[in-house]
């Protein structure tokens, strides 16, 4: 191999890898890089307690600290200046989505509840729609016998066995050493 062509791949090499870097440099911010493709592992993080609108539903005036409690769960805030205000606060916060937060205050006079306001809150189902990740784990079996099946497992066990004898119980003290000394 002559010089000159050792020189020109020498010189193309360079022009390669300048070109390569100038690249990656304009797409470090961009998300064909594939360092944006690893991302760690966030897990879901539930904090509050949820209250669902069918629990709101439920809420009527004039019921007391116990059925509200009840209702609800316990509240996540009281406070002792406010002592007849209880918050229920919930946030969901989720890899690749907006933190949600919901907020649910309701207000006592003396022992009954008077009034409560708060965000909307999402059904059960809604709820349980939002934790969904997208995961398909395949065809949910059925969790009920059918009848056929009750009358397969009671043909497949055996009979019960004889108990086994229950040993004579021991003979019981009628009289327990005394704990302290004897007194003169």
């Amino acid at each position: 191999m002559s010089a000159n062509h050792r020189y020109g791949i020498q010189i193309g090499l360079i022009v390669t890898a300048c070109m390569g870097l100038a690249a990656c440099s304009n797409m470090s911010m961009s998300s064909v890089n594939p360092v944006n493709w690893i991302t760690p592992y966030r897990v879901d993080v539930i904090q509050g307690n949820f209250v669902s609108k069918e629990q709101v539903e439920l809420l009527k005036a004039g019921m007391t600290r116990p059925q509200v409690r009840d209702l609800l769960g316990t509240p996540l805030v009281t406070s002792l200046f406010h002592a007849d205000r209880w918050d229920y606060v919930f946030t969901l916060k989720r890899q690749g989505v907006e933190p949600q937060s919901f907020k649910y205050t309701v207000f006592f006079k003396g022992d009954l509840l008077e009034r409560f306001e708060g965000d909307a809150m999402p059904s059960e189902a809604d709820f349980i729609a939002r934790l969904d990740s997208g995961r398909k784990l395949g065809k949910v079996p059925v969790l009920q016998a059918t009848e056929e099946q009750l009358k397969a497992a009671a043909e497949k066990t055996p009979p019960a066995a004889k108990p086994a004898a229950v040993p004579a119980p021991l003979p019981s003290a009628t009289s327990y050493p005394p704990l302290e000394g004897a007194k003169p």
